[in-house]
């Protein structure tokens, strides 16, 4: 039987924090969420000004580059070069950069989700908090 690390509290917090500081530093008003490697939901906020919408949209690349093992963009580079068929693909609604993946021992424990600002700016928030869960 294998085993491997899960995200805990401290870790989430620790990720979310780091997230926002970045989006914070930039003025950049965005939804950060955190999943596990299910894509189940362990933290959501809404920075001040961000569009409602964003949560959702963030809640969505999250669990995409979770179940998916990759970001979030990579579907949306499949997409736009023509394997139109991965909008059809069950689960995965969240497919634009911004959800990268949380790797620990070679292992996705999880993803962080950012939605708000151009693409590159979510993602680079999200790999903000995701090297704070790697520190």
């Amino acid at each position: 039987m294998q085993t491997k690390a899960v995200l805990t509290t401290v870790e989430v917090s620790r990720i979310l924090a780091a997230a926002r500081a970045e989006a914070t530093q930039h003025g950049w008003p965005v939804a950060i969420a955190i999943v596990d490697d299910g894509g189940h939901p362990l933290a959501l906020e809404r920075l001040d000004q961000s569009a409602p919408i964003s949560a959702y949209i963030a809640v969505e690349k999250a669990r995409t580059a979770a179940l998916g093992r990759r970001e979030s963009k990579a579907y949306e580079d499949m997409i736009n070069g023509g394997r139109t068929a991965f909008l059809s693909a069950p689960v995965l609604s969240g497919t634009l950069e911004g959800g990268v993946p949380i790797v620990v021992d070679g292992q996705v424990v999880g993803a962080v989700g950012v939605s708000g600002v151009k693409a590159p700016e979510d993602a680079q928030i999200a790999k903000a908090g995701v090297a704070a869960a790697q520190a």
